[in-house]
């Protein structure tokens, strides 16, 4: 029996830290969405441990962990994911990324949605050196919002054309 309540103990521990550990990585995985009287639509995120935004969505109602990466041109999905989403590899380009220039191939997602805010047919990147279900949230979903950076808190906000 003491056994047996060691490994409970143990598992109910592991659950608990990992889900820390997720929160401490992704703290946005519950937006806090609003709506303007305008109909814009706004997301705010808050920065996780590592400096970085992260969030949940989706992608053609799948859904995805994104990474914002203002660097990014387009949206860079890595290709297991790729697979999973059932994309269709575009035509082939050459990517410069952190590990130097790849092979990439294009593609369109039908939609995107972080936090209410969706776009559709937006222009992406599938990259095979990528690794993970992280989604880079590059520039061709990004420059259609307004990005406001204060202390560690990011303000997404999307004109009511753009929202929903």
């Amino acid at each position: 029996m003491i056994y047996l309540a060691w490994i409970i103990l143990l598992a109910l521990l592991t659950y608990l830290f990992s889900r820390y550990l997720d929160r401490q990585n992704n703290p946005n995985s519950h937006l806090r969405v609003q709506q303007e009287g305008s109909g814009a639509r706004v997301v705010v995120l808050t920065r996780n441990r590592a400096g970085h935004y992260v969030a949940s969505g989706r992608v053609n109602g799948e859904s995805v962990e994104f990474l914002l990466d203002t660097g990014a041109t387009d949206v860079a999905i890595p290709l297991g994911l790729a697979k999973r989403l059932h994309l269709r590899k575009g035509a082939e380009s050459r990517s410069i990324t952190a590990n130097g220039e790849v092979t990439a191939w294009m593609t369109r997602l039908d939609s995107i949605d972080l936090g209410g805010i969706v776009m559709r047919n937006v222009r992406a990147t599938i990259l095979p050196g990528m690794g993970g279900d992280e989604v880079l949230l590059g520039m061709s979903f990004l420059k259609h919002l307004e990005l406001i950076q204060k202390g560690d808190t990011l303000t997404i906000r999307a004109p009511s054309r753009q929202a929903g």
